[in-house]
């Protein structure tokens, strides 16, 4: 097992859509933010500014993030057009890199059905090089679940918070079919007995350095 230990100071969240982290990734964040009191956080989503979902973003991320130093950017992208807007993202990743140098990145995985979610994934190493990236998934029609290398074991209180907190906040997303309790909590329980606990998020890691040096 392998231990983010308190020499984690700043992370960095990244997601296409407004939702996306807090899907993903809320669970982790809940936990890692509650052990870390003023933990940098620096959010970066693609699309939904100016809009009521960066209303929803703003105050959902705040409440992922108890206790953190927390600075959320919300971009005007169009939702599923992120292909077409390569440089638009590229630039956007380019100006959080030169502001932040995170321990740990969460961003979507790179095979993601999505294609803003691929997209954003893909261009993600060619900013943050040689920064831990953890790639989450989020449940969808498509069936692109599979095998991840990376869990993050979540409590049963915490995981019942997320739920809380994502149906709390994100009210413009609960007339979807897959947004739902049973959807989420169904697969932090799979994931949760692939790695011998109760619940859990899964991630890829792309690339993993194991420093054995005393």
């Amino acid at each position: 097992m392998i231990r983010l230990g308190a020499e984690v100071k700043s992370i960095v969240v990244l997601g296409a859509h407004c939702d996306d982290i807090a899907i993903g990734a809320g669970g982790t964040l809940l936990e890692i933010c509650e052990q870390r009191p003023g933990l940098q956080v620096d959010a970066l989503v693609l699309s939904g500014g100016g809009t009521d979902r960066e209303t929803e973003e703003r105050a959902a991320l705040a409440a992922f993030c108890p206790g953190a130093e927390l600075n959320v950017t919300v971009l005007k992208l169009p939702d599923g057009r992120l292909p077409s807007h390569w440089e638009e993202a590229k630039n956007a990743l380019e100006d959080l890199r030169r502001r932040t140098d995170p321990d740990v990145v969460f961003a979507p995985r790179t095979i993601d059905a999505h294609q803003d979610h691929r997209g954003l994934a893909q261009l993600v190493p060619t900013v943050f090089r040689g920064h831990l990236t953890l790639g989450y998934e989020i449940v969808k029609w498509d069936g692109d679940l599979g095998r991840l290398p990376a869990y993050a074991p979540l409590s049963d209180d915490v995981m019942q918070r997320k739920i809380e907190l994502l149906h709390e906040h994100y009210g413009s997303q609960q007339h979807r079919p897959w947004y739902d309790r049973e959807a989420f909590l169904g697969l932090a329980r799979i994931r949760g007995i692939e790695c011998q606990e109760r619940y859990a998020e899964a991630f890829e890691a792309n690339k993993l350095v194991i420093d054995l040096r005393g």
